[in-house]
């Protein structure tokens, strides 16, 4: 298992189009993948999931990647926080 931390660094925070986009990478991935906010663990596959975090602008969470490909993973989901648009 991988845990990389990241900054939302969308000035809107994560709202649906940007969370879509962020679904959309996670699910090209064979790993399990999960955003941890706090005590919450959302698997990054999970659109409704991921809506439920309310990520802000500035907010740490820590991406968890786990399985075949989990460095491949984790780096993608961690480029995808650092190049998010609107």
């Amino acid at each position: 298992m991988i845990k990389t931390p990241v900054v939302v660094r969308h000035e809107n925070g994560l709202d649906g189009r940007p969370i879509a986009l962020l679904v959309q990478e996670a699910s090209q991935y064979a790993s399990r993948i999960y955003i941890q906010m706090g005590d919450k663990q959302i698997n990054a596959k999970s659109i409704m999931g991921m809506m439920s975090l309310n990520l802000s602008e500035g907010e740490k969470v820590t991406v968890l990647t786990e399985g075949e490909d989990e460095e491949m993973a984790a780096e993608g989901i961690k480029t995808f926080f650092a190049n998010v648009k609107a």
